[in-house]
């Protein structure tokens, strides 16, 4: 007997991806932030995979920065006739790479920032998150149950 395969979309950086039940969306973040959204009545959602925070105006649609991802998703709510309130986030990543190197700026403490802040802003309430600590993370997003697996082998001081 075989096991039917489930569609599934491979985030690269700077990734965004809105679909339906039936779909899987998959990505590997370092310092990257991931956010999740899902509608549990309609059984739709997506995930973006942004870069770095972005500026509001200038970077709007561009998924590469986290103001541009929340752009798509405020526009593909409205497109389904869906308001923000309704759906559940997840935010995942903003993990340090390299332990030990001196940084400028925490680009990592930033990205996951300016998620949470951009989510409170539209709305949109966080259901869960793990982000922080040390090393990549693997991220699987089922759209039609909602269900989000991370795999992340060194957690460190992450925040559960």
């Amino acid at each position: 007997m075989t096991t039917p395969t489930v569609p599934e979309t491979v985030l690269a950086p700077g990734g965004f991806h809105f679909g339906g039940a039936g779909e899987r969306i998959r990505t590997l973040l370092g310092s990257c932030v991931a956010v999740t959204v899902w509608h549990p009545g309609r059984r739709i959602g997506g995930m973006c995979h942004y870069i770095v925070p972005g500026e509001p105006g200038r970077d709007d649609h561009d998924p590469r920065y986290a103001h541009g991802a929340m752009a798509l998703f405020l526009a593909r709510m409205r497109e389904a006739g869906t308001a923000p309130t309704e759906y559940r986030a997840k935010v995942f990543g903003g993990g340090v790479q390299f332990e030990g190197v001196p940084l400028a700026i925490n680009v990592a403490a930033l990205n996951v920032e300016a998620g949470l802040r951009l989510l409170e802003r539209s709305g949109i309430p966080v259901s869960a998150r793990q982000v922080g600590g040390r090393g990549p993370r693997e991220v699987i997003f089922d759209v039609g149950a909602g269900d989000v697996w991370v795999r992340h082998e060194n957690v460190g001081e992450a925040d559960r």
